[in-house]
C-alpha cells in the first residue's frame, strides 16, 4: 500500500540530517544550542554525533523539527517582508 502524499507537510521527505543541517546554517552551533538545550549542540558539536542523539531521543526530535518550522516561518515572514508592494 502507497503511503499518502503530503504536499502540505513541510517535513515530508526531508531527512533528519538535512534538517539539522539547514539549522546548523542558519542559526549556528551556538545558536542551536542557545535553543535546544543538548550538550551535542554546545560541547563538540558535529551532525554525526548530534544524528545519534536525535535518532534515540524523541522530545529531542521534536525540538529540532519545531525550531526547523519555526526557522521557516521566519524566513516566509522575511521575504514577504521584503517584497516590494
Amino acid at each position: 500500500m502507497n503511503a499518502p502524499a503530503q504536499p502540505r507537510n513541510p517535513l515530508h521527505g526531508l531527512t533528519l540530517e538535512a534538517l539539522l543541517t539547514e539549522l546548523v546554517s542558519h542559526y549556528g552551533w551556538d545558536g542551536l544550542a542557545e535553543r535546544i538545550q543538548l550538550r551535542c549542540f554546545s560541547i563538540e558539536p558535529s551532525i554525526a554525533s548530534s544524528l545519534k542523539v536525535l535518532r534515540k531521543t524523541p522530545w529531542a526530535r521534536e525540538k529540532v523539527e519545531s525550531l526547523y518550522l519555526f526557522m521557516l516561518r521566519e524566513r516566509d515572514r522575511a521575504a514577504r517582508a521584503s517584497r516590494p508592494r
